[in-house]
């Protein structure tokens, strides 16, 4: 029999003991059964791909499974668009050492690059790439007001034109 009791709906949840959880650990049980499935071991290289291959691997490819053989040492195989692999392959060496530092031992002996078009078939249906940049905000209208007001004054046009564009430039926050 089992001591585990099935909670009731209408008693309010448990409450943790240990403060505030990370979103990680809090979904960590959950995500065990399906990346176990692809036969991760963790679910670790799966949340941290970025991290661990670099963005510029990551946004051209993507892990789906590892499978595992009768020697030591697994088999990684990546998802990627047509026109990465050959980039892929070149790398394969280096995604194998960061995978197999992450785990600290030899868990990952082959990299396997599959490819698939961006869009197409279920299966096949990856998003790559960033998303797109957010446009810039808007600059401070009150100093873009009195630069302006500045401007008036010439009568080129085209220097005109070519000063309040520097201006709106100047005046537009940046990310640093």
């Amino acid at each position: 029999m089992s001591r585990t009791r099935t909670p009731d709906p209408s008693e309010p949840p448990r409450r943790r003991k240990r403060g505030f959880e990370t979103a990680g650990a809090l979904l960590a049980g959950a995500l065990k059964a399906p990346a176990e499935k692809r036969g991760f071991g963790e679910a670790k290289l799966l949340t941290h791909w970025p991290e661990i291959v670099g963005e510029d691997i990551a946004a051209i490819a993507r892990p789906v499974k590892i499978t595992w053989g009768r020697g030591f040492g697994g088999t990684l195989v990546l998802l990627t668009t047509g026109a990465h692999a050959p980039l892929l392959d070149m790398q394969k060496d280096r995604i194998a050492e960061r995978v197999n530092a992450t785990y600290g031992y030899r868990a990952v002996a082959h990299v396997h690059i599959t490819q698939t078009a961006p869009t197409g078939f279920a299966e096949g249906q990856v998003a790559f790439g960033r998303p797109a940049p957010k446009a810039p905000p808007p600059p401070d209208p009150v100093r873009l007001a009195r630069a302006m007001d500045s401007v008036e004054g010439i009568e080129d046009a085209r220097l005109k034109e070519a000063l309040a564009r520097l201006a709106r430039n100047v005046l537009t926050p940046r990310k640093s």
